[in-house]
């Protein structure tokens, strides 16, 4: 590979966490990598879902890079669009764009003795040219690197950041006949503008399949635009009041004015985010409070007892992640939104027949059945030290040292991956730990190699430890223990495998335990009590 493009990290994502993880490089003085997006558009999460009443659920001023505030958000919870446009508007003013490669797709990554060798493809129009990426012969100003034209496939780096995050890939239930289905069918991260546009929905008979974070903000939306709605709930989830409003113009102008006053804002925002840690990880009397919040506010939107007590969970407040919204309930009671309070179990062409029994006719059924969240599909690409691919590797469910570095991937670090989601406060902040972890160990190796001979490596000793810690950790919590299936535990080992045990507090921590110095890299933390 005498002509491949040689730099010193490759970031595979250009989501939140590629993005922060670029910024980091950046402020640890690293200008030498490329960022791999297999779209034709940065953004991640809030590119792909644009379905109607997609929003935050975090406060606005707590959604973003701890590096760029941004004063102007419009509502305490930002609708999608407006975080895909944040995020285009950080690339712009860093000029990341130097550095991506849109429209390029990790093929193939292996470690090949000190380095990573990694392969890429790009999509091809059916005449054969290229969709996306720079042009042949083009090259990218001040970037510190030299940015392959279209037709270069190979690059060489010291170091190898995941950051394709793990709402990257729909899940798709086994439901009996789904492929006879006669009318529009996708699923909620890949809105279907053309067959279903958002100011065309009136009349339209839409069968929404999940009670989710994503069906919670869609089925009101799509009742509100005068569709006729039915929804398929398997197993009702805790929902809280949201409060959202617009922010009002005075407060944004003193943010914008005042950068003290916006960073004193968000800074209570994460206080009261670490806060929520103990009732969602089953401390009895902050659990109890939080779930009679929750009671009295079904309640106050339902008043008919019958169907208020299909919308009642059954499981532990927590286990599965709590949901905020003001406009589910009354959507529901008001009639415009029929309620099937069991899961969909057969598609007989435009009819659909639920678990119950009762059956309906859709024009459109839309899957709000979330993400592969324990498998993740880039882990086949990667192939280790010892020949082994990292999907093999994660064979029973994803482990990590720290939930970022990984045995027998040297120089290879995992962000949002194992253990490194949140339910109580925003993952943003679990992405930037990672990122700067990373640069701060790419940085020191970029600046001075013989200083650092050996690759960054954790055992899988390490591993094992780290893992048992976890697992430890968790073994009380209501997400193995409140009695629901939740998407936070790997169905193959039962374990506790997407989410983080602990505050955010805990896990800047543990990552600075974590770096490698030939001392052991963990020490025992305790428990929850």
């Amino acid at each position: 590979m005498a002509d491949a493009l040689h730099v010193d990290a490759v970031i595979v994502g250009a989501g939140f966490a590629g993005i922060a993880q670029a910024l980091a490089l950046r402020e640890a003085g690293v200008e030498s990598f490329v960022i791999l997006e297999r779209e034709s558009r940065i953004g991640g999460t809030w590119r792909d879902n644009t379905y109607p009443g997609i929003a935050c659920d975090v406060p606005s001023h707590l959604y973003g890079l701890a590096s760029h505030p941004w004063p102007h958000w419009s509502r305490v919870f930002a609708p999608g669009s407006e975080i895909q446009s944040y995020l285009e508007r950080v690339v712009a003013d860093e000029r990341l764009d130097q550095h991506l490669l849109l429209g390029t797709t990790m093929a193939d990554a292996r470690w090949d003795g000190g380095s990573w060798r990694i392969s890429t493809s790009s999509p091809t129009h059916k005449d054969g040219s290229a969709e996306a990426g720079p042009q042949k012969g083009d090259r990218e100003r001040g970037a510190g690197v030299d940015l392959p034209s279209s037709c270069r496939r190979e690059i060489v780096a010291d170091h190898l950041v995941l950051a394709a995050g793990r709402l990257t890939e729909p899940r798709i239930p086994d439901i009996a006949g789904l492929a006879t289905f006669g009318g529009t069918l996708f699923h909620s991260a890949r809105w279907d503008h053309a067959a279903a546009p958002h100011d065309d929905l009136a009349g339209r008979r839409i069968a929404v399949v999940g009670t989710g974070a994503s069906a919670i903000q869609l089925v009101p939306e799509l009742a509100r635009r005068g569709a006729r709605v039915t929804l398929f709930q398997r197993t009702p989830a805790w929902i809280v009041p949201r409060g959202d409003h617009p922010v009002d113009a005075a407060d944004r102008q003193r943010f914008a004015e005042d950068p003290a006053a916006l960073a004193a804002h968000r800074d209570a925002l994460f206080v009261d985010g670490e806060a929520r840690f103990a009732s969602r990880s089953g401390d009895e009397v902050a659990a109890s409070a939080m779930r009679d919040v929750a009671l009295a506010h079904l309640a106050r939107q339902v008043p008919d007892p019958e169907l208020r007590a299909a919308l009642t969970p059954d499981y532990a407040f927590g286990c599965k992640r709590v949901l905020l919204s003001d406009d589910f309930y009354p959507a529901i009671a008001s009639g415009s939104v029929v309620l099937e309070p069991s899961e969909l179990a057969e598609v007989r062409g435009s009819r659909l027949v639920a678990r119950s029994g009762s059956a309906y006719e859709a024009d459109m059924l839309v899957l709000a059945t979330g993400f592969e969240t324990t498998r993740q599909p880039y882990a086949h690409l990667v192939t280790g030290e010892r020949g082994t691919t990292l999907d093999a590797h994660w064979a029973t469910g994803m482990t990590a040292v720290a939930s970022t570095l990984v045995a027998g991937f040297p120089n290879m670090y995992v962000l949002n991956g194992p253990n490194a989601s949140l339910g109580h406060n925003s993952s943003v902040l679990i992405s930037e730990a990672q990122a700067e972890f990373a640069a701060s160990l790419i940085a020191e190796r970029a600046a001075a190699p013989f200083a650092f001979p050996d690759p960054v490596r954790v055992t899988g000793e390490e591993e094992r430890a780290s893992t048992a810690d976890v697992s430890a950790r968790a073994a009380r919590t209501p997400w193995l223990t409140g009695g629901c299936i939740n998407w936070y535990v790997d169905d193959r080992s039962g374990r506790l495998a997407l989410l983080w045990p602990g505050t955010v507090a805990d896990f800047r921590a543990r990552l600075d335990r974590a770096r490698p110095s030939g001392a052991p890299l963990l020490q025992n933390e305790g428990v929850i009590p």
